[in-house]
């Protein structure tokens, strides 16, 4: 199983051959494995993705030490999967899908607020004839009066929206590793600059060369840090007697 967090841009449209296919521009990585649970510790196997970037000041103390060593991410999700030899720190980019896999989208949809029965469970309404005021978008009878309560589950007017959906057999028109993105066909649920949790059949690809540019960034970083505190290092008093008495000798 191959798996992948993104962000969807936007719906827009592809030619393919003479047919033009509507499709969801999504912007998907690169992430990193924050964790790795296992069913002997966790009692589960699941894999621990880390997408986005977040200002350091915005993340509390737990989050700090459960991402020692690796970016502040904005987007933690976790994917039902065996680890397969994934490991902490492990890199997963657009390249591990190709054109023409077929994938699942997570995502919450889109809240609609307030709605009837009309547009929440697409009941037709009643009969628009003579005689029929205001019953046009009614739901109706909800059952026999005996029981004298509503049943759990009886579908009535409420909230629409904004839960976690999930749209299966989406099929992937394009991936451009350039710029992380990859083109899905049909609609992904959700608005725009929401979090997409991408999910297929395959074998997961680790993007080496993304793991050794952010090892040579943390030695950077290190020898940068080391640097300044050597700099910042308070000077001894006999140091500082000695810078005196040159500065007194200069004057003379």
């Amino acid at each position: 199983m191959k798996f992948i967090l993104g962000k969807k841009i936007e719906m827009t449209q592809v030619w393919q051959g003479e047919d033009v296919v509507a499709v969801t521009k999504v912007q998907a990585g690169p992430c990193r494995v924050t964790q790795v649970k296992n069913s002997e510790q966790d009692g589960y196997e699941a894999v621990q993705l880390g997408f986005g970037k977040r200002h350091q000041k915005n993340i509390n103390k737990p989050q700090k030490g459960h991402f020692k060593g690796l970016d502040n991410f904005q987007h933690v999700r976790e994917f039902r999967a065996e680890p397969g030899g994934l490991k902490r720190g492990d890199t997963i980019d657009v390249g591990t899908f190709a054109s023409g896999d077929n994938v699942q989208v997570t995502a919450n949809s889109k809240g609609k607020g307030f709605q009837g029965v009309v547009r929440r469970h697409g009941f037709k309404g009643t009969k628009k004839t003579h005689g029929n005021k205001d019953q046009l978008r009614m739901p109706g009878s909800i059952g026999a009066t005996g029981p004298a309560h509503v049943f759990k589950g009886q579908r009535m007017p409420g909230r629409m929206g904004g839960e976690q959906a999930t749209t299966k057999n989406l099929k992937i028109v394009e991936v451009n590793i350039n710029d992380n993105t990859i083109l899905i066909s049909g609609a992904v649920p959700g608005a725009r600059n929401s979090l997409v949790l991408i999910a297929g059949e395959g074998e997961l690809k680790v993007n080496e060369k993304l793991i050794i540019k952010n090892e040579e960034l943390k030695k950077e970083k290190g020898n940068e840090v080391k640097e300044k505190k050597e700099d910042r290092k308070v000077e001894t008093p006999e140091k500082v007697d000695e810078k005196i008495k040159e500065n007194k000798e200069k004057k003379k």
